[in-house]
Formats: C-alpha cells, sequence, structure tokens
C-alpha cells in the first residue's frame, strides 16, 4: 500500500534509522527485523515518522518516551496523528511505552504477534 509522505522527510527518516532509541533497537533486533510480516523502521507517512510500519497488515507500532504525556498537547497530538492514519488509510496504531519495551519485552512482542495473525 503506497503512503504518501512529505518529501523532507525521507532524510529525517533516514537520519532517526541510524539514531535508534534502545527500546527501538531493543524491538527492531529482538523481534521485528524477523518477525513473520515485514516491518520497516521510521517509515515517513504523510506529515508524520512512525516507528515502524507493517503495510500488509496495515499496523503502526509507536514506542513512546516520557515526552509523549508530559502535556495536553503532547497527548492531542498523538491522537491527532492515530485518527489520521487510522481514519485516511485504515491504519491501527499500537502504541508501547519505552518502558514497557524494557521491563516486559516478551508481552510486547506477545501483544504484536496477537495482530499480525
Amino acid at each position: 500500500m503506497f503512503t504518501p509522505f512529505h518529501p523532507d522527510m525521507k532524510l529525517k527518516a533516514k537520519s532517526l534509522r541510524k539514531n535508534m532509541t534502545e527500546p527501538e533497537k531493543k524491538l527492531w533486533f529482538g523481534y521485528l527485523r524477523y518477525a513473520k510480516a515485514k516491518f520497516l523502521r521510521q517509515k515517513p507517512i504523510e506529515s508524520y515518522i512512525v516507528d515502524f510500519y507493517c503495510s500488509s497488515k496495515k499496523l503502526v507500532i509507536e514506542l513512546d518516551g516520557d515526552s509523549h504525556f508530559l502535556t495536553q498537547e503532547a497527548i492531542n497530538k498523538d491522537l491527532k496523528r492515530d485518527k489520521i492514519l487510522q481514519e485516511k488509510y485504515e491504519i491501527k496504531v499500537l502504541r508501547f511505552l519505552n518502558s514497557e519495551v524494557v521491563s516486559n519485552f516478551d508481552g510486547v512482542c506477545e501483544e504484536i504477534e496477537r495482530w499480525i495473525k
């Protein structure tokens, strides 16, 4: 499925792939890279860059740090983004806290597995 993106986002996504957070690395190298469904890292969609994207399952996985919950503005921004992905592209967004990936890695992987089956 083709998803349009702003051309400026391509370079930013490339930079983010080179500078993944520790939880992103853990999830990518420990599970998603070898998952049954193909995932892409730091995929531009419109003016957003999603952490992980599986086009065959129309699934986005987002790992959220503390900054996503510090202000109502940040919370609203995530809600708006999720709504656009869902309504415009029928993409399901799964969100996990960085701390969940670190402390409950198997549980996070099991939840993702349920969505890709």
